[in-house]
């Protein structure tokens, strides 16, 4: 049998994207192995948003030049892929397949021309109304599935690379992605995260012309779904009536990332986002007056072309202002085609490092804060796994909180039962910047 190995980078688009490959490959004869050397096929589903990204995938195909690569067979999928092209062959002529995102439709062609000795396949057009659906997406997680509502990006952000990897927007119908819910409750999933660049873009091409918060309150109606998440969202389509629609149903979990960028309007207007801080900030008045207490997440990048120690300080004020439950923070890093190249007054390495530094240790004590206030209360959440070296169960609250608990009558898989996909309401004893702690009520 045809063996296959692989790694992914990135996202949870690019981890749905893989669990798509890997049941693809395998219904196509191949069977995946969890080391390269095992593997026939070793192929590398990339992300190209941040540069250390782009190069560990490189590292990892240097590793395999000469003997070591000897009668293996070489791909680079995703965002790298598709912003390099063929480039990459010359970069590491040892790679057979060069394939994005919009063209995973066809690997199983592809896949042909491997085997029939082709040494540079590539797929690469953007020309595709698809955004890729395939009856045999791999999932192994058995509680929670991951669901595409809509691919590719109209934005124009000066610094993303995404509009050139993914392509332009392009969503599914309403009565697709509700199919493939009610398919996954029958199949004992409780979960659901709907997923896209821009999730709350979404525009059904169908009839019903459903926007995002009308789909999003019918995928919480579905039988059988327990908890309904999405990611991610732009601040430009977040509408109030999204915020309704969490206020309505418990299913929807009271969660909502909305990456922020810059605390600056000058900053977010170099970097071409479409919002002013203020326009921001009147997103987030609609959640905080929720009647659920809903949290939120961010992303912010520092150090952008320009950016001044004034602005920079409006960054931080906006996380005293939020005062978000968790924060990814990025040096700004400088992307292929992307506006933000022209830019002048690039910040050095060592000041956006010392901006970062600043920010991460701001929002921990923040976070610390809000942690701590919830200890006495009492959380559901859902097992995904345990911890051997605490002795605790790791479960997740409908906020997206890590909650690691001990359960008395079940203190670990070493007792030959599992709490793994079940729900457990849990009184908070212990509260850190990171997770919360307690011990789930009997």
């Amino acid at each position: 049998m045809k063996t296959f190995y692989i790694e992914t980078f990135g996202c949870q688009m690019n981890a749905h994207d893989s669990e798509k490959v890997i049941g693809t490959l395998v219904s196509d004869g191949y069977k995946q192995v969890e080391q390269p050397e095992e593997a026939d096929l070793i192929l590398y589903n990339t992300c190209s948003i941040r540069d250390k990204a782009e190069q560990k995938v490189f590292h990892r195909l240097q590793q395999f030049k000469k003997e070591h690569g000897r009668g293996k067979v070489f791909g680079v999928l995703g965002c790298v892929a598709q912003q390099e092209g063929e480039k990459i062959f010359e970069r590491a002529p040892h790679v057979s397949l060069v394939a994005g995102s919009a063209s995973y439709s066809k690997l199983s062609q592809m896949l042909v021309q491997l085997e029939a000795g082709n040494r540079r396949v590539t797929g690469l057009s953007l020309d595709t109304e698809e955004a890729f659906e395939t009856p045999f997406a791999r999932r192994d997680n058995p509680h929670r599935a991951y669901i595409t509502i809509i691919e590719g990006c109209d934005k124009s952000c000066a610094y993303c690379v995404v509009p050139f990897t993914r392509g332009p927007e392009r969503s599914r119908t309403s009565e697709s992605v509700l199919r493939e819910a009610r398919e996954l409750a029958q199949m004992g999933y409780v979960e659901i995260q709907l997923l896209g660049q821009n999730v709350n873009s979404y525009r059904d091409p169908s009839p019903a012309g459903w926007d995002f918060a009308r789909l999003l309150r019918a995928m919480g109606e579905v039988d059988g779904i327990r908890r309904v998440r999405f990611t991610t969202s732009h601040p430009r389509d977040f509408v109030k009536e999204i915020v309704d629609a969490i206020d309505e149903n418990p299913v929807l979990c009271n969660h909502v990332h909305l990456p922020v960028q810059s605390g600056s309007s000058k900053v977010l207007e170099r970097m071409q986002r479409l919002y002013t801080r203020d326009d921001y900030l009147r997103r987030i008045d609609w959640i905080k007056n929720s009647r659920r207490n809903i949290s939120m997440t961010t992303d912010i990048i520092v150090g952008f072309p320009g950016e001044t120690e004034a602005e920079f300080e409006e960054t931080l004020s906006l996380l005293d202002r939020v005062e978000y439950d968790s924060l990814f923070s990025f040096k700004y890093s400088r992307r292929p085609n992307t506006p933000a190249l022209a830019l002048e007054d690039q910040i050095p390495e060592e000041e956006k490092g010392r901006r970062l530094t600043t920010l991460v240790e701001k929002q921990r004590a923040i976070q610390i804060r809000r942690n701590s206030a919830l200890v006495g209360t009492v959380e559901e959440g859902f097992v995904e796994g345990y911890n051997h070296a605490t002795s605790q169960w790791i479960g997740r609250t409908t906020q997206n909180r890590t909650l690691n608990f001990i359960h008395t009558d079940h203190a670990g898989p070493q007792d030959g039962t599992t709490l793994v996909g079940t729900y457990w309401n849990v009184r908070v004893t212990r509260a850190g910047p990171n997770s919360l702690a307690g011990e789930a009520l009997n």
